[in-house]
């Protein structure tokens, strides 16, 4: 029937902010309807009551008139006429009242009835099932806050079975008692129609056929509500534990959408911080929150361009941060489970690839993870393993550029044959986190960090300034994806190796983490070999610094560090290469890279080996 809405009961299980908005709209009419069919059930009453009033005085007239002629009237005698024609009257009335009485049956059955049941059963049934379903809701939420704050270092098995059969037990009951009520409102729009009319049709003794339709539409309706609560409690049983099995329920790394409710970190004081639950959602490249009650979500971040990584979190399990691009804002939030947890986080890097703007978002980001997957795949030839993933020549930088990527300006005709282990060695282990000095003893970092000194994480020491009278002079934000010990140093495609192995191994170990720095370029030390940037991911770029010490097999050793920029790689390399031009003139360049948590700068070496 046109008009009718519906609650969304596929929704139930969500329960998002919009659907318990939705919720108090159906209960507001409910509320309505109630007080508007009191009203009505009043007035059909007095209807009720005056047609047995008129009933019953009919018929007492019709028993006078016909009590007439064995009255004996002091001054009236026999008056025949007077006595037939009153008899003519009280039959006629005696009729009337018999069709009065049928009314009255007829209204009781066909007006008072539907209108009854309606108030009684209906109605009631409503209120019973709201009050459910709020204990429901409150047990579940009881339920999930204890869950959010089990412990992770100190877990006990035990209070971590009750409270996850605790969670179990009260989602699936709010989930259950949630769609029946939802059920229940949807009917009441059929409902509320057929006790209008049933009522009207029965008083007017008119045809019952407009009812009727509705009716078989509410049947019809009804079945199919039925139906969808059934396969909904069947499919969504391993969805009420809080922490699903994975194989059972894997892990979609392909969203580009996501919503559901997060625990958020607000810091009250210097030490201090409370918990939140709230609703939050992706929209386009932002991030978006609700509180229940709330009309629409507000803003929380743009994760455009952002970072995203797994953090421990005052004890907290499945901890996540949000980093906006340019540094300024963070966000913590806790999700329910490993498995929501991931596919937050591997959301939020595809819509901070901006995956999200392309045709086909999804199919995009599969296509993009399904590389990421099968570049780990061995080929033949080293052309082949880098077919889709070496920038295009096209797009190589002219020779006559000031860059870093200069020397690759073009390939070698014998580049295909070169084999893997040529550039990198066999069961080369990858780093994913910088070795700084915070893992030191830290009095001798602060006496240091008073000196001015700092100490390189890539085997040397920092001797010199931090370089704020050199003539060169930038800043970039800068995330660090991994490095890996690399042979050959010839040209730039073996940082395009080490690109793809790292990325490889970060998805299929399901590494999220990056360690957050600032790398500033300045014209002083360092031996940084190669350095080049990515032209199909414009913020992966990386370089070959060669160690001062150590020599494996009579060459010095060689790793390749791989980052991730919030701004174009290749513009990085460009601001290196400049500074090499410049230390031509002082045979020095130096890259530092600023730990903000730590002070910690780190001073690579771009000297003779460029």
């Amino acid at each position: 029937m046109p008009g009718i809405d519906k609650l969304p009961i596929e929704e139930t299980l969500e329960d998002s902010p919009q659907t318990r908005s939705l919720l108090s709209v159906f209960e507001e009419d409910t509320a309505t309807i109630s007080s508007y069919y009191n009203q009505l059930f009043q007035a059909m009453h007095r209807i009720y009551d005056a047609q047995n009033e008129l009933s019953a005085a009919t018929h007492l007239t019709s028993k006078l008139l016909k009590e007439y002629e064995k009255q004996r009237f002091p001054l009236g005698g026999d008056d025949e006429v007077m006595s037939s024609t009153l008899q003519q009257f009280a039959k006629v009335i005696d009729e009337l009242s018999s069709c009065h009485a049928v009314l009255s049956t007829q209204l009781a059955d066909a007006m008072m009835f539907p209108i009854t049941q309606f108030k009684e059963r209906d109605l009631k049934e409503i209120l019973t099932l709201k009050e459910v379903f709020q204990i429901s809701s409150d047990d579940h939420d009881v339920a999930v806050n204890r869950y959010s704050r089990l412990s992770k270092k100190k877990e006990n098995e035990k209070v971590k079975s009750e409270v996850m059969e605790d969670v179990y037990t009260s989602r699936k009951k709010q989930h259950q008692t949630m769609m029946h009520y939802f059920s229940a409102l949807n009917t009441l729009q059929y409902k509320k129609k057929i006790a209008l009319l049933e009522p009207l049709l029965g008083y007017m003794q008119a045809q019952n056929i407009t009812s009727m339709f509705v009716r078989r539409e509410m049947d019809s309706e009804v079945d199919s509500m039925q139906q969808t609560i059934q396969d909904l409690e069947q499919a969504s049983d391993l969805l009420y534990m809080p922490d699903p099995d994975p194989s059972k329920i894997p892990i979609n790394r392909n969203l580009t959408r996501k919503a559901g409710y997060l625990n958020t970190r607000n810091k009250t004081g210097l030490v201090s911080s409370t918990w939140d639950r709230q609703y939050f959602f992706t929209q386009g490249g932002n991030l978006m929150s609700q509180s229940r009650g709330d009309v629409a979500g507000g803003l929380v971040m743009d994760i455009d361009n952002c970072s995203v990584m797994a953090v421990d979190c005052e004890d907290r399990r499945f901890c996540f941060q949000i980093s906006a691009f340019d540094g300024k804002k963070v966000s913590i939030l806790q999700a329910d489970s490993r498995k929501d947890c991931e596919e937050w986080i591997a959301t939020i890097n595809n819509i901070s690839k901006r995956i999200y703007l392309s045709e086909n978002p999804e199919e995009t980001a599969a296509r993009v993870n399904q590389s990421a997957l099968e570049a780990v795949t061995p080929s033949p030839s080293f052309q082949q393993r880098h077919e889709s993933f070496r920038p295009s020549t096209q797009g190589r930088p002219r020779a006559g550029r000031t860059s870093s990527q200069s020397s690759a300006g073009s390939e070698s005709p014998a580049l295909s044959s070169l084999s893997l282990d040529s550039l990198v060695a066999p069961d080369t282990p990858i780093q994913f986190d910088i070795i700084s000095p915070v893992s030191e003893d830290y009095s001798t970092q602060a006496k240091s960090a008073s000196q001015g000194r700092r100490t390189n994480p890539f085997g040397e020491s920092g001797q010199s300034q931090s370089g704020e009278n050199s003539i060169l002079h930038q800043l970039f934000i800068v995330r660090f994806l991994g490095s890996m010990e690399v042979k050959a140093t010839e040209n730039t495609d073996v940082i395009y190796e080490t690109m793809r192995q790292i990325l490889a191994a970060r998805a299929i170990h399901n590494i999220f983490r990056m360690t957050e720095s600032h790398l500033l370029v300045t014209c002083e030390c360092l031996n940084v070999v190669l350095c080049a940037s990515h032209q199909e991911n414009k913020r992966l770029f990386g370089f070959v610094l060669q160690t001062a010490g150590g020599r494996v097999d009579g060459r010095p050793v060689t790793v390749c560090y791989i980052f991730e920029s919030n701004n174009d790689g290749e513009k990085i390399c460009d601001s290196v290469g400049l500074a090499k031009q410049i230390a031509l003139h002082s045979e020095m360049v130096k890259v530092l890279f600023f730990f903000p948590l730590q002070s910690l700068i780190i001073v690579l070496n771009l000297g003779k080996y460029w």
